[in-house]
């Protein structure tokens, strides 16, 4: 009685086992390796991406698709840098990963990528034109000529960081990025 006890709950391990690496279940993380840089300066929603598989992807105890397999994604959100305020800002999803040959439907969550503030960048840009306005005026013309040269040279601080202040997000190539699955994909 004991042996079909355990050959029944050996069948019924090798079911779950092989059902298992049937699907890829909700949850599983997959770190990926993209192609190529991705910036918020040039991208737009829609937009595709390519990369590929860091680590093999192994579902119960079966690899099911191997390290270096490609992937494919999308961006789903992108907006440029602002001049003087609003970093670059990026979101991406995968949408299939190729398992025997096959690309298999995905769905995932999302990676976000968001440019470095403006702020440090812009006060030291300005006030340092305040600054160099400031001696300049102050050597031309004593307390009045600082003054005049403080708002001018803040002024043309505040055209360099306009004219320089673009903080992209920015994901560099063979960047790796790791993304969860939501739902359950079926290999077949």
């Amino acid at each position: 009685m004991l042996g079909k006890t355990i050959k029944l709950a050996f069948a019924a391990f090798l079911f779950v086992a092989v059902a298992t690496a049937e699907n890829i279940p909700s949850g599983t993380r997959l770190t990926i390796r993209t192609d190529s840089q991705i910036t918020s300066r040039t991208a737009k929603a829609g937009q595709a991406f390519h990369a590929n598989l860091t680590r093999a992807l192994v579902v119960g105890s079966k690899s099911i698709a191997p390290s270096g397999s490609p992937v494919k994604g999308k961006i789903t959100y992108a907006k440029s840098s602002g001049r003087l305020h609003d970093p670059g800002e990026l979101t991406l999803r995968l949408t299939s990963v190729e398992v025997n040959g096959k690309m298999i439907p995905i769905s995932t969550t999302a990676f976000h990528a968001k440019g470095k503030s403006h702020t440090k960048g812009n006060v030291e840009k300005i006030g340092g034109g305040a600054a160099a306005g400031a001696l300049i005026g102050g050597i031309a013309g004593g307390g009045k000529g600082a003054l005049i040269g403080t708002a001018a040279g803040a002024g043309a601080g505040t055209g360099v960081a306009a004219a320089t202040g673009k903080e992209e997000a920015v994901i560099h190539s063979e960047s790796a990025l790791t993304f969860t699955t939501t739902t359950t994909a079926t290999l077949k």
